[in-house]
């Protein structure tokens, strides 16, 4: 394995940071009302413009040495090192000794990507056209289930990584979709999910994708055999005959035995590699479904947007690197102001999974408290992303985030044309967006509530301080190709977060221990006889209060 420690210096340590600590002395007491009234030109002078992408960051609680000084610990951190090992296929994952090259995914056939000595471009290539014509045969009719019947649905089973990209894909770009195709996502091992997704579908006109790297995910493949028990019971086969399966399943794994083994032709089994993590495979064969819902143009759009913001974040001046600034900006209010949450906050009812799929992509990669010298850190990292869409998140949640105690900084999502123009809808949910942002920077003065008549006792309910710093992005419009380029902003903004941290962005160890357990405890509640219990006495309790309920005491 690579030597983590090597050229280590721990975050407190570098210059630029203890530089940012004074400077933090300085600035924390600073509104951004003085800020703009210091600089009538803020709100032009701090943005940034990439393509059909507006950013601006002015009402960030940020001076013009703040951001000298984050850019310079970006600098004594490595970023641009870093930068240049992910794209030449180092492995950067170091406790698993692994490369990251998800931005192989998104590359061109020009271009060529070194992995241990050969070039992973044509691979991926292969990969994509084979979905390509997969998707193109279903799409026109020309696949047909066991009964000869068009496919008409499809259900993607996955968990993680697996499961909240595609579905946040889907719902972000249905109005691309192909709409005599229904899609349907399971990921639950509860069989709710499944019961309620497949209720009203005919199994005869249903595909299902069974998304695995190992084929052995306890919840994906618990759902794929229940999967396979509701086909063929739907179709009346013959019991033993599971002739059926290899035309309503196909598999996105790497484990051909296991695949041909549920009964699925590996004509049908569609790869990826460990150098893509779960959280970042949205743009390999695990987007298989949303290339089926928007066809293969449709995803090499979303491809291309992707690769567009790659190129940008490779080669473009930290200071001009919108997903570098992100990524400095949350280890700002991290590290310095104590924030522990990120609020992400999409104006676009399309966009109504982004955030519940951007959950996972920094708390799995930056939720650490062990930094690569393997040494507990003795500062904030990962901080909990959360949102919902605007304008529902106002009648909800805005209130903690306007008048409450915490610090919460927000990213905003716009788009300046809307994919559905009905009436004045539009300009009224985009006057939000700028209406929030102008609110939670400069709030009210109790001097402005009085002003408006409001009796003194009143007053301090109705006082709004502000200097809550938001970023907003305003977007041409939603297209696949600005999807990928929205998420691939994020994924290196997460990246750069996890350089400055000295934290392994790419590994996710804290996931198995729940799932090393459940393994030892399935048994418990199933077996006939009472198991003798080791667990916590809390945990012995609640085991043996299931078996009662199941009759098995």
């Amino acid at each position: 394995m690579n030597s983590p420690a090597a050229g280590f210096t721990p975050l407190r340590d570098r210059p630029a940071y203890r530089r940012l600590a004074e400077h933090f002395d300085n600035v924390s007491g600073l509104s951004l009302r003085e800020l703009f009234d210091q600089d009538p030109a803020r709100g032009q002078r701090l943005a940034l413009e990439f393509e059909d992408i507006y950013f601006d960051y002015s009402k960030q609680r940020v001076t013009d040495e703040t951001l000298d000084l984050l850019v310079a610990l970006a600098e004594e951190s490595g970023l641009s090192a870093r930068i240049s090992a992910m794209f030449g296929g180092e492995h950067i994952n170091v406790t698993e000794d692994r490369a990251v090259l998800h931005v192989a995914l998104r590359a061109p056939t020009s271009e060529v990507i070194d992995f241990d000595g050969h070039d992973v471009v044509p691979e991926v290539h292969e990969v994509l056209n084979r979905m390509g014509g997969f998707a193109d045969r279903l799409r026109s009719g020309e696949w047909t289930g066991h009964t000869g019947q068009r496919i008409s649905n499809v259900v993607n089973i996955g968990i993680g990584g697996s499961d909240l990209g595609p579905v946040m894909a889907y719902e972000a770009l249905k109005h691309y979709s192909q709409r005599d195709l229904t899609f349907r996502f399971v990921s639950n091992v509860d069989g709710t999910d499944f019961v309620e997704k497949t209720r009203d579908l005919d199994p005869a006109q249903t595909l299902f994708v069974i998304s695995s790297k190992t084929f052995t995910t306890l919840e994906t493949m618990t759902n794929a055999r229940t999967a396979r028990d509701w086909l063929l019971a739907g179709l009346g086969t013959p019991e033993g005959d599971v002739s059926p399966v290899a035309k309503h399943f196909v598999a996105v794994s790497t484990n051909a035995e296991k695949v041909s083994e549920f009964g699925i032709d590996t004509e049908n089994m569609f790869g990826f590699w460990d150098w893509v993590g779960g959280r970042y495979s949205m743009d390999s064969a695990i987007g298989l479904s949303t290339m089926l819902a928007i066809g293969p143009d449709g995803f090499g759009q979303l491809l291309a947007g992707f690769h567009s913001v790659d190129e940008h974040f490779r080669t473009a001046a930290l200071r001009q690197n919108i997903p570098a600034l992100m990524g400095l900006l949350t280890v700002w209010y991290t590290d310095f102001f104590g924030s522990q949450t990120q609020a992400v906050l999409p104006y676009d009812q399309y966009l109504n999974r982004f955030p519940a799929s951007l959950q996972q992509l920094p708390m799995e990669s930056n939720g650490k408290s062990v930094s690569l010298d393997g040494k507990r850190v003795d500062y904030g990292t990962g901080p909990v992303y959360w949102g919902e869409p605007g304008t529902n998140g106002q009648h909800s949640f805005y209130q903690l985030i306007h008048q409450g105690t915490l610090t919460i900084p927000a990213d905003f999502i716009g788009f300046l044309h809307t994919l559905n123009p009905v009436g004045q809808h539009h300009d009224l949910l985009t006057a939000n967006v700028f209406a929030q942002t102008e609110a939670l920077a400069f709030g009210k003065t109790a001097d402005q509530v009085r002003a408006e008549g409001v009796e003194d006792s009143l007053v301090p309910f109705k006082v709004f301080e502000g200097n809550h710093p938001t970023s907003t992005f305003l977007v041409g419009q939603l297209t696949p190709y600005t999807l990928g380029q929205l998420v691939g902003l994020y994924e290196h903004s997460v990246f750069t977060q996890g350089v400055i941290w000295s934290v392994d962005s790419f590994d996710q160890w804290g996931v198995e221990l729940g799932k090393v357990l459940a393994q030892r405890v399935i048994p418990e509640l199933q077996s006939e006889q009472p198991p003798a219990l080791a667990h916590d006495s809390s945990t012995n309790t609640l085991i043996r209060r299931y078996r009662a309920a199941q009759g098995r005491s």
